[in-house]
C-alpha cells in the first residue's frame, strides 16, 4: 500500500511511502482486537472499590431480641444485611483485574487495528513534524493545515521531540506517542492518525 507524503503546511511533497502490507493490510481479526482492548482497560482499572460488609459497619452486636417465643421472626444484631444500615452481602472488594495475553495476539490485534485504519483512509503521512518552539497554537495550525483539527488524532513520532510534546499536551483531543510504543487502543480510539516516515519505518517492521 502506498500513501502521499505531506509536510507540516498540508502540502502533497510528491513522494509516496509504502506501507507493509502484512502490518496495514490484513482481514482485521474483530477477537484479537476485542481481548486487546479488554486488556487495556482491565489494566487501567484502579480495583479499589470496597463496601461495608456485616463485620464491619458500625452499630451494637447485641442480639435484638430472643430467638423464639416472641411471635415474630428470628434475627440477630441490627447489623444484619436484611435492616437499614446493616452490612452488604457479597459486596465488592478490593481486586486486581489485570491479565495477560500472549504476544502473537497481541501483535495480531495491532496489525488489525492499523489495517482498520488504512482501510478507513484515516491516515495521514508527514515528511517530519517539528515545532520552533512549544506553543499549543504551533499544533493547531498544524492540525487545520492537515484539516484534522475538530477530530481526536493520534501522532507518531519515531522519537521523542520536546517541543511537540509541549504543544499538543493542552489539546483535548490529541495524543503524542513513540511508534515503539503504538498500541491497539490507542490506534482505535482516535479518528485520524498521523505518521512521520521515520515512524513508519519503525512500525511497518513491527
Amino acid at each position: 500500500m502506498e500513501l502521499a507524503v505531506y509536510n507540516q503546511q498540508g502540502q502533497e511533497t510528491g513522494r509516496k511511502v509504502i506501507l507493509n502490507d502484512e502490518v496495514f493490510a490484513i482481514v482485521p481479526s474483530e477477537h484479537a482486537l476485542y481481548l486487546d482492548v479488554k486488556q487495556y482497560l482491565a489494566n487501567h482499572r484502579q480495583g479499589t472499590h470496597k463496601s461495608k460488609e456485616r463485620s464491619e459497619v458500625s452499630g451494637s452486636t447485641r442480639k435484638l431480641h430472643k430467638q423464639k417465643g416472641g411471635g415474630g421472626s428470628r434475627i440477630g444484631d441490627i447489623n444484619s444485611p436484611v435492616l437499614v444500615g446493616g452490612g452488604r452481602v457479597f459486596g465488592p472488594r478490593p481486586r486486581d483485574y489485570r491479565f495477560k495475553l500472549n504476544k502473537k495476539l497481541k501483535d495480531l490485534a495491532r496489525r488489525s487495528a492499523l489495517s482498520l485504519k488504512a482501510q478507513a483512509g484515516e491516515i495521514i503521512v508527514v515528511d517530519n513534524i517539528n515545532f520552533e518552539a512549544p506553543k499549543t497554537k504551533e499544533y493547531v495550525n498544524f492540525a487545520k493545515n492537515l484539516k484534522v483539527e475538530g477530530k481526536k488524532v493520534l501522532v507518531v513520532l519515531a522519537n521523542r521531540n520536546n517541543n511537540v510534546y509541549l504543544s499538543m499536551r493542552n489539546v483535548p483531543d490529541a495524543k503524542l506517542m513513540s511508534a515503539s510504543d503504538i498500541n491497539t487502543y490507542a490506534v482505535l480510539n482516535n479518528n485520524a492518525l498521523v505518521l512521520t516516515e521515520e515512524s513508519v519505518e519503525v512500525i511497518n517492521k513491527l
